[in-house]
């Protein structure tokens, strides 16, 4: 693990993006709201925000993070529902890892409500889209 003890609290922020794509009829029995498990959206945000909490222990020599913000959002596409996730903290160490988890984590969670109806679903194109902070600045991804 690398020693960040000697670094300067900053504030950092990360955004990460991927997408799920579905059959139509999927997709609509999840915009609908009839889903027999619930709502698929609101569930799987849960999902992504309780993940990106829990990076640490899930992915070896990445640092524990105090969190002080995190958002989940979907975006309806064209059969595919888009999930972006922000991240934030002030502290020594950025948020990449834990705005990338809560986005894979919320669309394995569609992915795990939804695989009855449609197994075929496809999880793709994750992403970091943007980090703000620390020594390195400001950094997008060229689109």
């Amino acid at each position: 693990m690398v020693d960040v003890g000697q670094k300067p609290a900053t504030a950092r922020v990360a955004r990460a993006s991927g997408s799920i794509h579905m059959e139509a009829a999927t997709l609509a029995l999840i915009q609908s709201g009839s889903h027999k498990k619930g709502d698929v959206l609101g569930i799987a945000r849960i999902a992504g925000i309780m993940a990106s909490k829990k990076t640490a222990d899930l992915i070896p020599l990445c640092h524990p993070i105090a969190l002080t913000r995190v958002t989940v959002d979907f975006e309806i596409g064209n059969q595919c529902v888009m999930c972006e996730a922000r991240a934030e903290t002030v502290g020594p160490t950025g948020v990449e890892m834990e705005a990338l988890t809560a986005v894979q984590i919320a669309l394995l969670t569609i992915y795990d409500m939804c695989k009855a109806v449609d197994r075929g679903m496809a999880i793709t194109d994750v992403k970091l889209l943007e980090k703000v902070g620390g020594k390195s600045g400001h950094w997008v991804a060229a689109k």
